[in-house]
């Protein structure tokens, strides 16, 4: 399989480009499009000296090193958090900004990763992909089966540090937290009640709107919360 590339001049800046002749995407450089087509030739001339896994490109084997010494490049200038690839600060960026780009078509609800929806879309349709080998109980997420482990192995890993308190998961650990700061800083624009967590606000605002977005899939009820449509239809 042979790749070749044409050249071509942009009429409006004069500038020339160089064109792949599988795809058509374009590049200034040749040094870009000799990267580019190993997509299509599938060569992989990088390989990283401890693993011997091999990479198309030298700047995806960089990012594959840093697994390897724990070197975390990126760093968010907020709150100092660091990470391996720019795409998770990008991610973490969100928690500052509040941005959730991602809605849930069924109940509105909106996410900062694509993938937390399509886990939370998991439970509209009522699919529990996760089995837990222990007791046989399914789960629509894997985050929600390691907590539910938890329960079988008595592990609990996170630790309040004012008490000491221990608790199997972070979540747990922040409602925890909230005794001893009284900081609630999700408010009900409605009545003006307080929450510790936002998930905890948008539940409670289901009792204004009256929304409903669980639907047993047996008799058609609809519920506010997923805890009431697990409870009444396993009845």
């Amino acid at each position: 399989f042979q790749v070749s590339s044409k050249s071509q001049c942009n009429t409006d800046t004069g500038e020339k480009s160089l064109q792949c002749d599988v795809c058509g995407k374009s590049f200034k450089k040749k040094s870009q499009i000799k990267d580019h087509y190993r997509i299509h030739t599938g060569e992989k001339p990088h390989s990283c000296e401890t693993c011997e896994k091999r990479f198309a490109q030298r700047s995806s084997l960089l990012r594959h090193m840093t697994i390897h010494t724990g070197e975390k490049l990126y760093s968010c200038h907020i709150c100092g958090k660091t990470f391996r690839q720019r795409g998770n600060l990008g991610i973490h960026l969100r928690i500052h900004t509040g941005e959730r780009p991602y809605s849930c078509i069924t109940c509105g609800k909106t996410f900062s990763q694509s993938s937390h929806l399509l886990s939370h879309i998991r439970s509209h349709r009522g699919e529990k992909p996760y089995l837990c080998e222990t007791c046989g109980e399914s789960f629509s997420e894997s985050s929600s089966l390691k907590l539910h482990k938890a329960i079988h192995t008595g592990e609990r890993p996170h630790s309040c540090q004012t008490c000491g308190t221990r608790c199997s998961d972070q979540y747990s650990l922040k409602l925890h937290n909230a005794i001893h700061t009284g900081k609630r800083p999700h408010s009900c624009q409605t009545c003006g009640k307080t929450f510790v967590t936002r998930s905890n606000l948008l539940r409670h605002m289901r009792t204004h709107t009256g929304e409903k977005p669980y639907v047993c899939e047996t008799c058609g009820e609809r519920f506010t919360l997923s805890t009431s449509l697990k409870i009444i239809c396993r009845l």
